[in-house]
């Protein structure tokens, strides 16, 4: 398959048009042309040349090297913004001197002035309708046509000119406001740089950035971009990772840490060893992704293309109903009607109501995709705003995924120091979570130190023989009532217990636990705040660890002991009652994720993360988390009041024919009014206030 930019696309509804001349081609069935990324995706047999043409009737034009050199010619550049608008202001100071010269100078000079001013803004419409006109294809252009010609049929030079101005700056308008919103996507893939220093044999060479390969060096000087995922092996720097996390906040980076694609070297020189080719990397997949977001379509979008196939000839029926039944049935005016009926055609045009969703959905992929929240489709988006429950796992989601010292309870003042010195050559991760809390203290030598398997650590310093690890290591002791009730409270908060004691008392014990992470209870709040009724922990772990996270984070309700089968079963469960969405870190969770109505993954730009889920938050946390869902919930609402809007200015207008009253500048300003109203309130979703907090809601 081929891809091309196409330009110049005038509305939704005119380029599914458009898509299905191209796939009556030969070949050609199975190519897309899709209106919220101006992209055409062809099998390379078709005609180009009947590509070309097919799309040269609606005024758009194939954007490559080649086209242009072959055919520019051909092409009119129908949205193009200085030629249109420079045609529409000509039009409209002809309009202006038409009153002039009607008043002060004679009617065929205001009537010429008019047609000049009809006929500049409305001469690309009135062509193309005209050839819809006799392959009895009616859309948009198809309405205007006979509307104009009916205005100028029946003398009406005025409403003729002013519907074809009005008509050709709401197209110019409707272009301007989808083009912002492509021009929001485009400007985000522009994060990947184009080129990369490579250091080969001590020369450095520049290169385009997608021939890099695995095991490269290369060169990332400050202020430059890092070109693909790899690993620092020379040199010391912050580095900027909003490209990736949507977080703006520079993290330090130094040798044998891992750095992504995209990022940003603030200062000094990296020497980065390549781990992944461009293509494989982080920001490329990210970028494809978003590209092929925007192309998805909701249901809802479906459902108003399918609805629009059908408007229109509907509405070409009502005009002719309004035009000969009150005559006939009624003894009504045959010019007032004939009238009314060609603003019922204004009346008709669908692209208010096809546009009513697309800049939306295309404006909240994109402001998420700034904030380091990947949404694969506008189908999810839309699902997002809709979710009712969400499941969370809990170790690496609500907690940080590592033990740490929850509760230190010393009977002697060297129990800490003691216990660290003894773990600080141990790799293990409590013995991590002992040294990081003793981080402040001076570490002793011991002379001995003995590991064994399942219950700790026997060392000795000083003549003096110390016991570290759990109960079994302390066997040798009869433990005091002091003790033993405060080894059963540690162990009743779900924590797990280590003991230090030598030969003839206990030392002191230490609570581990994985620690809550910190905006956890913050995110739960400010999602029950957002309508979500019921917030769920699926975990692996034991009842009384679940019980205590649940309670200090603010869940609804948790489910402890669970296996990976089970979290799936529950899932299931969960989705009779409501629209869930599962979290989880897209590894061990990806059964559970796919299960569920919505799969959410966390985990700072991990492959599997990427490839399992419906939406990647690309940090660490769920920070961004009620940032997504508030977006989600307000493209929604976006699309319900663009849809009334369109619908409802219509249903006015279609009313005022019931008096008579429908002139044809009362059916162009509600067509044209929707349509703006409808891209504006769309374009707000991209222009929503953005805060720097971590818990961005």
């Amino acid at each position: 398959m081929e891809e091309y930019k196409v330009k110049g696309l005038t509305c939704a509804n005119c380029t599914r048009e458009l898509q299905e001349e191209i796939n009556r081609l030969p070949s050609g069935e199975t190519a897309t042309l899709n209106y919220n990324s101006g992209k055409l995706r062809i099998a390379n047999t078709v005609d180009m040349e009947k590509v070309t043409k097919i799309l040269s009737s609606d005024g758009a034009y194939i954007e490559t090297d080649q086209f242009e050199q072959d055919h520019q010619h051909k092409h009119t550049h129908y949205h193009s913004k200085v030629n249109w608008l420079t045609i529409l202001s000509i039009s409209t100071i002809f309009y202006f001197a038409a009153f002039f010269a009607e008043n002060w100078l004679n009617e065929y000079v205001a009537i010429a002035l008019f047609l000049a001013a009809t006929v500049l803004s409305g001469y690309q419409t009135f062509i193309k309708g005209l050839k819809n006109l006799v392959k009895l294809k009616f859309n948009i252009e198809t309405l205007m046509t006979i509307a104009l010609i009916g205005a100028l049929s029946i003398g009406e030079w005025k409403e003729g000119a002013l519907v074809a101005i009005l008509f050709g700056l709401n197209e110019y308008l409707e272009g301007l406001g989808m083009e912002k919103a492509r021009r929001s996507v485009e400007s985000l893939l522009k994060v990947a740089p184009k080129e990369a220093t490579v250091l080969e044999n001590g020369e450095e060479h520049l290169v385009p950035i997608k021939s890099l390969k695995v095991n490269q060096i290369v060169l990332v000087r400050a202020g430059e971009k890092v070109p693909s995922d790899g690993v620092i092996i020379e040199g010391n720097s912050s580095v900027n990772e909003s490209a990736i996390t949507g977080e703006s906040m520079p993290i330090e980076k130094s040798v044998n840490e891992p750095v992504f694609g995209g990022s940003i070297n603030n200062e000094g020189l990296l020497k980065v060893k390549l781990t992944k080719a461009y293509n494989d990397s982080s920001l490329a997949k990210i970028l494809h992704l978003v590209e092929e977001a925007q192309e998805t379509k909701t249901p809802t979008e479906l459902f108003i293309n399918k609805f629009a196939k059908y408007y229109t000839p509907l509405i070409m029926v009502i005009s002719a109903m309004v035009m000969i039944v009150p005559p006939l049935l009624f003894n009504g005016s045959w010019g007032d009607w004939f009238y009314q009926g060609l603003a019922v055609l204004i009346v008709g045009c669908p692209c208010a109501l096809v546009l009513s969703s697309p800049i939306a959905i295309v404006s909240g992929i994109t402001k998420n995709a700034r904030n380091g929240i990947l949404i694969k489709g506008g189908v999810f988006l839309e699902q997002l705003g809709k979710i009712t429950t969400i499941a969370f796992d809990k170790t690496g989601t609500l907690t940080k995924g590592e033990p740490h010292v929850e509760e230190l309870i010393a009977y002697d003042p060297e129990f800490l120091q003691i216990a660290a010195s003894i773990e600080k050559s141990s790799s293990h991760p409590i013995a991590k979570a002992i040294i990081n809390e003793a981080r402040n203290i001076p570490l002793i030598e011991l002379d001995e130190i003995t590991a064994y398997s399942g219950t700790g650590i026997v060392a000795k310093g000083n003549g003096t023989t110390y016991y570290l690890g759990n109960e079994k290591q302390i066997q040798h002791l009869a433990l005091s009532d002091n003790v033993q009730i405060d080894l059963q409270r540690l162990k009743d908060a779900g924590m797990t217990v280590v003991l230090l004691a030598n030969e003839s008392t206990v030392l002191g014990m230490m609570g581990i636990a994985d620690k809550i992470r910190e905006e956890s209870a913050a995110i739960i709040k400010k999602l029950h705040g957002l309508g979500i009724s019921k917030t769920v922990m699926l975990t692996g772990d034991h009842e009384k660890t679940a019980e205590k996270v649940a309670k200090k984070i603010g869940l609804s309700t948790y489910l402890a002991g669970l296996l990976p089968e089970e979290k799936v079963k529950k899932i299931s469960e969960l989705s009779q009652k409501g629209k869930v969405a599962m979290v989880g870190d897209g590894i061990n969770d990806a059964p559970a994720l796919a299960t569920a109505d919505l799969g959410i993954a966390m985990g700072k730009g991990t492959d599997s993360a990427i490839e399992t889920a419906d939406i990647v938050l690309m940090q660490d946390h769920l920070g961004r988390l009620p940032s997504a869902i508030k977006t989600a919930k307000k493209v929604n609402s976006i699309i319900k009041i663009n849809i009334t809007l369109a619908l409802g200015l219509k249903l006015i207008a279609l009313l005022l024919t019931i008096p008579g009253l429908l002139t044809l500048w009362i059916a162009i300003l509600s067509d044209m009014g929707a349509t703006i109203l409808v891209t504006l309130i769309s374009l707000t979703v991209l222009y929503e206030k953005k805060t720097n907090d971590k818990l961005q809601a």
